[in-house]
């Protein structure tokens, strides 16, 4: 019966016809166009900051906005399709593997962590791979709502957050639209973290014990700015090494992206342990 079970979720994560035959194009995916995209981060930052200037003057700063468990129930939403999507690009990555290695001999790949790191010049957004890239570029827009949570529950908007959301959309669409490298490590390290912090976050949001760790979702965040890292050093080796990976000017902006993103969090990450270090060094 797990055998059986087994056979049936590669199927429907990686093998299934709709997968296998996916296309990333304007006429054929839903949210595939540069309107749409540049319209979408437009509306998440207009929206955010009205609601966020509406509430603070009709309510006073420290009143948040109940919401019952609405958030909660996002969390979960986000942590299954974030399993759900580390599981499909996990097998689909796997049967690529499988069934282009042997055309790897033209593109100087000898390993599967090379394809990984730098497809060959010419790839094309297509197939099983790009199926899952596809899927998490639409999980950015429902993440976006996280900051919508924040400025009822919170009664805060930070500029980092919106930028964050927005260039992580905006990368998720240059991963599709230039076949980008290094993608798939990208997806795999994102949505891994994503479904257990996401995860927490339900478990804690019903009031059931939390970690005894009390930075465990920014240290996790932490994990996840140092792998994508190693792989943005990982993909230029590649690239000066074979002579050329696909997509590699996305790869120079979303490498411009994420390095704006590191500092800002590098600096959230220091002054949130400077204020735990005041606060302890207090309590003393």
């Amino acid at each position: 019966m797990s055998t059986a079970l087994i056979n049936s979720l590669t199927y429907y994560l990686s093998e299934h016809p709709y997968i296998v035959g996916f296309r990333w194009g304007h006429s054929q995916s839903w949210g595939t166009t540069w309107c749409f995209l540049i319209t979408s981060i437009s509306l998440y930052i207009v929206v955010s900051s009205s609601l966020h200037i509406l509430l603070s003057a009709v309510l006073r700063r420290s009143r948040s906005v109940p919401l019952g468990h609405f958030p909660e129930i996002h969390s979960l939403l986000m942590s299954i399709l974030s399993a759900t999507i580390f599981a499909g690009i996990l097998l689909s990555t796997a049967a690529e593997i499988r069934d282009t290695r042997w055309f790897w001999r033209r593109s100087k790949t000898a390993t599967p962590l090379q394809w990984l790191l730098c497809f060959p010049q010419g790839t094309r957004p297509s197939g099983r791979v790009f199926f899952w890239s596809y899927a998490f570029y639409l999980t950015r827009f429902l993440h976006m709502f996280r900051t919508i949570f924040a400025v009822f529950r919170r009664r805060r908007l930070a500029v980092s957050q919106l930028f964050c959301n927005s260039a992580m959309a905006f990368t998720s669409f240059l991963w599709l639209e230039f076949s980008q490298s290094y993608q798939i490590l990208a997806i795999l390290s994102t949505t891994l973290v994503y479904s257990v912090v996401y995860g927490y976050r339900f478990w804690i949001g019903f009031g059931l014990p939390g970690s005894a760790f009390p930075s465990f979702v920014v240290n996790c965040q932490l994990v996840l700015v140092g792998c994508n890292l190693v792989s943005h050093a990982g993909v230029l080796t590649m690239h000066l090494i074979k002579g050329g990976c696909n997509g590699i000017g996305a790869w120079g902006l979303n490498s411009v992206l994420n390095g704006a993103i590191l500092l800002l969090f590098l600096n959230f990450y220091v002054r949130m342990h400077s204020s735990m270090r005041r606060r302890n060094n207090n309590t003393k």
